[in-house]
This record gives structure tokens, C-alpha cells and sequence, in this order.
């Protein structure tokens, strides 16, 4: 009686231990199938932010691209039916002035419709220049920047510090891009911080570049300024995007401000 007794209560322990086994592989195996669905799961979500940030980076890509052809057909214009019409004025005026039988009142306003045609001239070739460089697609990115810094160092009281290296992974629209954001970045600096030293490197490195830029102006809320960002900072934003890069802002009122852009790896 006592063995068949121990012998139903083996079978009750076994019963019991099996019993606790197969909950634990269940439960186990209810981990592990929740799991993988929430790892599929959010790799479905990942997929889905990737494809919409692909789809913004293309939809970037192309208003830059829109921007930059209109940028140069505007300067070609300037060039070709501006700048042109406006050297046959100069010359036009300058015969004119040799005619010994104008009037010295005629004369007077002769100089001066030619002094204003020589100043016009002179800011159409400025603006053609400025929407599409032609030193950057013959010189390379170095040469276009220190032109730069001298067109806005030339005769003022601005400064500009800077070093730049040469990146010679780099294609003419990675150049053209870096070119933009520093002009934005010496624009912004001056008309909307009101500074007057200014500072700019761009160091190569070994899978991208570094690009940081300091102004002593008189700085802004950075909250408040990624509220309502400006055509300018957005921009240079979609510049940065499209390089592969990161931007960080450090600026607070009346310190300054600085720009830092981290690229890693170049190409669209």
C-alpha cells in the first residue's frame, strides 16, 4: 500500500515537473514570438523612416538642383543680354564725348549717364559672379573660398581667420554645396548678428570633412530659432542633408555663434 502510494506521488511530481517544464517552454517560446514580432515590427518602422527620409533627401536634392540651374541662367542673362547692352552704352556714350561739338551741359550728363552705366555694369558682373563662380569650376574649392573672404574683407573693416584644405575626394557639386553654406554662413553672420570677425576652417579628414565657423555678432536663442528658421539656416540645413552631414549650433545673445558640420562620408 505505501509503495503504491510513493509510486502515485512520483507520478504526481512528474506530472507536476513536466508540467513546469512545458509552461516554461511556452512562456519561453511566448517571449521569444513577441520578440522577433516587435523587432520585425520596428524594423518596419525603421524601413518606413528611411524610405520617407530617402524621399525628402530626393525631394532636397532636386529644389537644389532647380535652384542651382536657375542660379545660372540668371547669371548666364546678366552675362549675355545685361552686361552686353550695357558695354554698348559705355561705348555708345563714349563716342558721344569726343564729339567736340557737345555742349558742356551735354557733356556733363554724358559722364554721368556713363558713370551710372559703369557702376551698373560693374554690379551685374558682381551678382553673376556671385550666383555662379566661375573661379570654383576652374580653380577648385580653396582658390573659390579665399576669393571670397577677400571680396568681403576688400575695403571694409570685416575680418576673416581662416584655413582651408583642400578635399580632394571631392566632386564639383560636394564643392559647389560647401560653397553655398559658407556664403550663407558669412551673409547670415553679418547682416543678421551684425558681426565683424569671423572665423572659418574646413579640415579634412579621414572619411569626410569637418567644417566649423565662429562669429563674435550678436547671437540668438537657438530654441526660438528652430522654431521659425529662416530661409538662410534652412538652406544651409538642406545642404548639409543632402552631404551626408550633421549641423550643431552653439549660440547664445551677445556670445556668438558656432557652426559646426561633421561629413563622414561623401556622396548623394
Amino acid at each position: 500500500m505505501e509503495e503504491n502510494n510513493f509510486a502515485t506521488q512520483e507520478q504526481i511530481i512528474g506530472a507536476l515537473v513536466y508540467s513546469i517544464i512545458f509552461l516554461v517552454l511556452v512562456t519561453l517560446g511566448l517571449i521569444l514570438f513577441f520578440y522577433y514580432s516587435r523587432k520585425k515590427i520596428i524594423e518596419k518602422e525603421v524601413e518606413k523612416v528611411n524610405i520617407k527620409l530617402d524621399h525628402q533627401k530626393k525631394i532636397l536634392q532636386t529644389t537644389i538642383k532647380v535652384q542651382e540651374s536657375e542660379r545660372n541662367r540668371i547669371a548666364q542673362d546678366l552675362h549675355d543680354a545685361i552686361s552686353s547692352k550695357l558695354n554698348v552704352v559705355s561705348l555708345t556714350t563714349n563716342v558721344l564725348l569726343e564729339d567736340d561739338s557737345m555742349t558742356p551741359e551735354q557733356k556733363e550728363a554724358l559722364n554721368h549717364i556713363l558713370d551710372i552705366t559703369t557702376r551698373t555694369l560693374e554690379s551685374s558682373r558682381k551678382i553673376a559672379h556671385e550666383l555662379m563662380p566661375p573661379i570654383l569650376d576652374k580653380f577648385g574649392l580653396k582658390v573659390a573660398l579665399e576669393e571670397l573672404f577677400d571680396e568681403f574683407t576688400s575695403n571694409t573693416s570685416i575680418k576673416i581667420n581662416h584655413h582651408i584644405e583642400t578635399l580632394n575626394n571631392l566632386d564639383k557639386s560636394g564643392e559647389l554645396h560647401i560653397f553655398r553654406i559658407a556664403q550663407e554662413l558669412i551673409n547670415n553672420a553679418l547682416r543678421h548678428g551684425r558681426a565683424d570677425q569671423l572665423q572659418m576652417e574646413l579640415k579634412k579628414e579621414a572619411q569626410g570633412f569637418e567644417l566649423v565657423f565662429k562669429d563674435n555678432g550678436i547671437g540668438f536663442n537657438i530654441n526660438e530659432q528652430n522654431k521659425k528658421s529662416g530661409i538662410g539656416l534652412q538652406n544651409i540645413k538642406s545642404r548639409v542633408a543632402i552631404l551626408n552631414g550633421q549641423l550643431f549650433v552653439e549660440s547664445s545673445k551677445k556670445t556668438g555663434s558656432i557652426f559646426t558640420i561633421n561629413c563622414h562620408s561623401y556622396g548623394y
